[in-house]
């Protein structure tokens, strides 16, 4: 398949567009103009466009399939007004435009897998959480909302549309886990607030196998929760990160203190409770990879 990718240097990009390469697919790397290399790779082909027009390089039209994971970090910096602003463009914007771009094309993919969170539940508790839960009301739930809404609209154009709500994805390098280790290898980590908050978390091998599932089984559309199935509270989730890093887990880490540090991102990322399921994985008899947390980190840690 011709596979088109936005997003394709972050995390989840540069393991999906391996993994596609790998397969056998021709992968397009869409990529703004400044940021393209001078030459193919073997993992895909840099193909310009503009987020801000639409406009398309004409190697990347009839695609079979697109996935969208562009967006600005979440956990990039400080909530700012000018930050908040950055986090929506870079999502609500930038599926306009893709979805602008695929309306011009004559001969349209079969699928758009478009990136989400489960941030869109917000604070829920103990509650359990499905595809089918009512969205939250904070900022986060209300940015992803609208993230979601926008990919939707390629629905129209006769196009299935799979939104992944990522939850926190765990790798060897990068993304949350990365940021988590420094404290605890210093000896200097521990719980959250109460502790109490649940994590929903993933590896990030099987985030890669949910994507390409979404891409090839057409019997896959709308929100699918990228979840194991095995959630944890964050004192289990750090006290396990502490074990298998053979350190303490002493020191928690104050509310007043990470709402100082971080401002309304902190009650955002950590410690805001979502205790999800994934449900619609589950139906459609998906085998994780990883669904334990300890071997899952074991293997992590063991790596890097």
């Amino acid at each position: 398949m011709k596979i088109l990718v936005t997003g394709s240097t972050g995390l989840v990009g540069t393991a999906l567009v391996k993994a596609l390469a790998k397969d056998g697919h021709t992968v397009c790397r869409l990529m703004r103009s400044e940021s393209q290399t001078s030459s193919a790779n073997k993992d895909g082909f840099d193909v310009a466009w503009n987020p801000a027009t639409g406009e398309l390089g004409g190697a990347g039209v009839g695609p079979d399939a697109v996935v969208n994971l562009a967006g600005a970090s979440i956990a990039g910096g400080r909530w700012t007004k000018e930050r908040k602003a950055l986090l929506r463009t870079s999502r609500i914007d930038t599926t306009q435009a893709l979805i602008k771009a695929l309306a011009k094309m004559n001969a349209r993919p079969r699928v758009l897998v478009s990136a989400s969170a489960i941030g869109i539940y917000g604070d829920r508790g103990d509650e359990m959480l499905t595809e089918e839960s009512k969205p939250g009301t904070d900022f986060l739930a209300g940015l992803t909302r609208e993230w979601e809404a926008e990919a939707l609209k390629a629905e129209a154009l006769g196009i299935r549309v799979v939104l992944a709500r990522f939850g926190i994805i765990l790798a060897r390098h990068g993304g949350a886990l990365a940021k988590m280790l420094l404290p605890f290898k210093l000896g200097a980590g521990g719980r959250l607030g109460s502790g109490k908050q649940w994590m929903s978390w993933v590896a990030l091998e099987d985030v890669v196998e949910v994507l390409r599932l979404a891409i090839e089984n057409g019997a896959v559309r709308g929100a699918v929760n990228v979840v194991a199935p095995n959630t944890v509270q964050n004192s289990e989730f750090t006290k396990v990160l502490a074990k298998t890093l053979h350190r303490p887990s002493l020191f928690p880490a104050p509310v007043f203190a990470l709402r100082l540090a971080l401002g309304e991102m902190a009650d955002a990322l950590l410690l805001s409770s979502q205790r999800v399921k994934p449900q619609r994985l589950r139906q459609l008899g998906y085998l994780f990879s990883q669904p334990e947390l300890v071997p899952a980190l074991t293997t992590l840690l063991a790596r890097t």
